[in-house]
């Protein structure tokens, strides 16, 4: 591939204290590496955990794990994207995020742009679009034969919660039931479609006043700790739970045994964290989510957009994210074309 001049990237990093506007030159991209030109970013509560974990002393770690924007330069083992090409992604967490101008990334991590969404909307969906499907098809298993089993989402009015409610229904059409507990959040998740929405506490109780059948499958969005015993309780014989958060204390898993239910857990980052042999897989996942959502069978989830991309728009995102009420997604964009 023929070398061009490098261009300057302009980002915003965190140490712990403040946000630092960086500017520093990237080499050309090399290997299956795509270099992207961003023009819009999601933020996610995993920025907020990941920058919690930041020292005071560290190096400057620039955030950010959903992007949409255009390939700007190749490497030299790229066959799937040439320069030019609209994409979406959610990236690496072990490398460089997307609070920048531009990026660098696997092309195996990256999906083509919905055609039917401009940049900012397209950029609300790849983090909680893996985590969803992940979390549905890959961990819990479910498949078109589940078509007549009820799927429990607890704490669904986020992003993960969002975009599963409406991979279940389009994908296999199954029930499913939702937990919120505001007004509002009760409307979107009936928005993404849900058939029902409970109540996050006294599941088992609402299932039954609600003549509902026990959830096969249940997914739980918020900290373990403050639902497993519910989920055990309204939990059909034999089914599956998968959490996305960690537990923050020990629990007797011999719990589970009585109705020999299987616990997994869902992390999207896995597959670039350890290189896995099927990396590619969520590159297949994404423009598969690029086809519902042209087909119009899935929506976006953009709630919130700011603009531009700066310093005080990236405060103030990560203050929404961390007061913990957010209903969709927040995006931060340069461009809505």
């Amino acid at each position: 591939m023929k070398k061009t001049h490098a261009p300057k990237l302009q980002a915003i990093g965190y140490n712990g204290f403040k946000f630092i506007e960086l500017e520093k030159v990237l080499s050309s991209p090399t290997g299956q590496d795509l270099l992207v030109e961003i023009k819009a970013i999601s933020i996610n509560p995993i920025d907020a955990k990941v920058k919690q974990t930041i020292a005071k002393d560290s190096e400057l770690k620039i955030l950010g794990y959903d992007a949409s924007g255009v390939v700007s330069s190749v490497g030299d083992r790229v066959s799937l994207f040439k320069v030019g090409d609209e994409v979406f992604y959610a990236g690496d967490v072990t490398r460089d995020g997307s609070n920048a101008t531009h990026q660098l990334v696997d092309e195996r991590l990256v999906g083509r742009k919905p055609k039917s969404l401009n940049f900012a909307e397209s950029a609300a969906l790849p983090l909680t679009s893996i985590t969803a499907w992940e979390s549905l098809f890959d961990r819990l298993k479910i498949t078109s034969t589940d078509k007549d089993k009820t799927l429990l989402l607890i704490g669904a009015a986020g992003g993960v919660g969002s975009m599963a409610i409406q991979f279940a229904k389009q994908v296999v059409g199954m029930k499913v039931v939702a937990s919120a507990s505001r007004a509002d959040s009760k409307a979107w998740c009936y928005k993404m479609g849900a058939d029902v929405v409970v109540e996050h506490q006294n599941l088992a109780q609402q299932f039954k006043d609600n003549h509902l059948d026990a959830p096969k499958y249940i997914i739980c969005m918020g900290v373990p700790d403050e639902y497993f015993d519910q989920m055990i309780e309204v939990i059909s014989p034999q089914g599956s739970i998968c959490l996305l958060a960690n537990m923050k204390n020990p629990y007797d898993l011999n719990l589970l045994k009585a109705k020999s239910i299987s616990l997994v857990w869902e992390m999207m980052f896995t597959r670039s964290m350890y290189q896995t042999s099927d990396m590619n897989e969520q590159q297949n996942l994404l423009n598969k989510v690029a086809n519902l959502v042209d087909e119009k069978k899935v929506i976006t989830t953009m709630s919130h957009c700011l603009s531009p991309f700066n310093i005080d728009n990236i405060k103030r995102a990560h203050q929404m994210i961390e007061a913990g009420n957010m209903i969709g997604k927040l995006v931060i964009a340069n461009s809505t074309s």
